[in-house]
């Protein structure tokens, strides 16, 4: 029986439900192959030669310092107190003089790559990182420094990394979001901005391990499979009947696909985010932490398909020591290096690292010269971030900073530069993923970007 219901009295007749009728579409009319067709990619360049498929990024948010965990500098306990004009650079607040870090720094792998004694774990698997010491950004303040970093620019309307990346390559599996971001659940970090809004990333809180609780309301246990799918095909004709009338709106088209894979989503994702499912000696070796748990999320997530995860430190923006440093670095190190490390361990175990980009950092470093007496100011002039699989070279560290660790002076990477290579290793060409919007195309490197060869294996 077909239904003769307008499209407007039928969101009448649901309450204005847009909800309903994004699960309208799911399935409706699609083939396997259409739905295989469905998650295909928009990126139109060259196919480079991908080395991975999959991206987790782990974001610290507030800028951790490269002083107290991968870049030495002997030359701070020789001027400890001074301010030599090599650092008399702006900085956000006042600062005073140098103050060396008091961690102990050993090498560690074939190649001897210096680690801070607060990342003991990190340490052990450094010959599967590339740790690049000479990062550097354009501007030191949060909220500009925290869009660049995912963003690729400081305003606060650009696409991120997850949502071009999701853009250019669509998704592995139908039944789970491409994007998903794990105790995040807005900013620049999931934002799609003007892309359509299915690349959107889906924040998930990762607080309690329960399924339950971290996707609430997913299981529909008032209306069974059949009666759900009598809905969406009535729904689906409506949908194609507007279409026919007003055409397609790219926006509205992509909240529908939204809500078509929330429905989804009902047939796997509890059993996935259920990390109960893993071995106690798993878990274990992640901590038993919300990190961990975001962490452990992570690789289950990537094994299932989803191309893009972002991993948020829980606590905001903890990682901005202006005060305190050591002793906060002593108490929040411990968690984030078992977690981090786990994950590149067992990737690497399960086969799954040379296809998966592990990316670690935050949106700047931290100054080697005080503040407040025991803090570290805001450093956009030089910082490290590392890389963990996706064909980027293990054990080694990559340019440099100046003898006490301020500027960036020796192959020198921006953003750009990253975000440029990240899309290589991807298979994409970051000068040919682009996007026309408002007149003009724009793309996530913006008009920068360098491929950095020389961290490639």
């Amino acid at each position: 029986m077909r239904i003769k219901l307008s499209r407007r009295e039928m969101l009448e007749a649901l309450g204005g439900g847009l909800g309903m009728m994004g699960l309208a579409g799911a399935f409706a009319g699609l083939s396997r192959g259409d739905l295989h067709a469905a998650g295909l990619g928009n990126y139109a360049g060259p196919a480079l030669a991908a080395k991975a498929k999959h991206v987790i990024m782990i974001y610290l948010n507030g800028g951790p310092s490269q002083i107290d965990m991968f870049d030495p500098k002997p030359a701070l306990f020789k001027y400890a107190g001074q301010r030599p004009s090599a650092v008399d650079l702006r900085t956000e607040r006042t600062t005073a003089g140098l103050m060396p870090s008091p961690f102990e720094f050993k090498r560690y792998g074939r190649n001897g790559v210096e680690v801070s004694e607060l990342l003991p774990q990190i340490a052990s698997v450094i010959d599967d990182v590339c740790v690049i010491r000479s990062m550097y950004t354009f501007n030191p303040t949060h909220t500009p420094a925290r869009a660049l970093f995912h963003t690729g620019s400081v305003l606060a309307t650009r696409p991120s990394t997850g949502s071009w990346v999701t853009y250019g390559l669509g998704t592995e599996n139908q039944n789970l979001p491409a994007f998903v971001a794990l105790g995040n659940a807005g900013g620049p970090q999931t934002r799609s901005g003007f892309l359509p809004s299915e690349y959107q990333g889906v924040g998930f809180p990762v607080n309690d391990p329960d399924p339950e609780k971290i996707i609430p309301n997913l299981r529909n246990k008032k209306v069974d499979a059949t009666s759900q799918r009598t809905d969406m095909d009535a729904l689906a004709e409506l949908n194609q009947n507007y279409s026919k009338g007003f055409g397609t709106d790219q926006f509205l088209e992509g909240r529908i696909k939204s809500m078509e894979t929330a429905y989804r989503m009902q047939f796997e994702a509890l059993d996935l985010f259920d990390i109960r499912n893993e071995p106690q000696s798993i878990r274990d070796e992640y901590g038993n932490t919300v990190f961990g748990t975001g962490c452990l999320l992570a690789r289950r997530l990537v094994e299932a398909g989803v191309r893009f995860v972002n991993v948020d430190y829980p606590g905001g923006q903890i990682w901005d020591d202006h005060r305190d440093v050591n002793d906060n670095l002593r108490k929040r190190c411990p968690d984030m290096d078992q977690a981090a490390a786990a994950l590149i361990r067992d990737l690497k175990r399960r086969g799954k690292l040379d296809e998966t980009l592990v990316v670690w950092g935050g949106e700047f470093g931290r100054t080697p010269v005080s503040e407040s007496g025991s803090g570290r100011d805001h450093n956009p002039y030089g910082f490290t971030m590392f890389v963990a699989g996706g064909g980027f070279k293990g054990g080694i560290a990559y340019g440099a900073t100046d003898e006490f660790g301020f500027k960036a002076e020796q192959n020198r990477v921006s953003i750009h530069d990253l975000h440029a290579t990240l899309l290589n290793q991807l298979g994409m060409d970051h000068t040919k993923l682009i996007y026309r919007y408002s007149g003009r195309d724009f793309r996530l490197t913006d008009v920068s970007g360098e491929i950095v060869k020389d961290i490639l294996a």
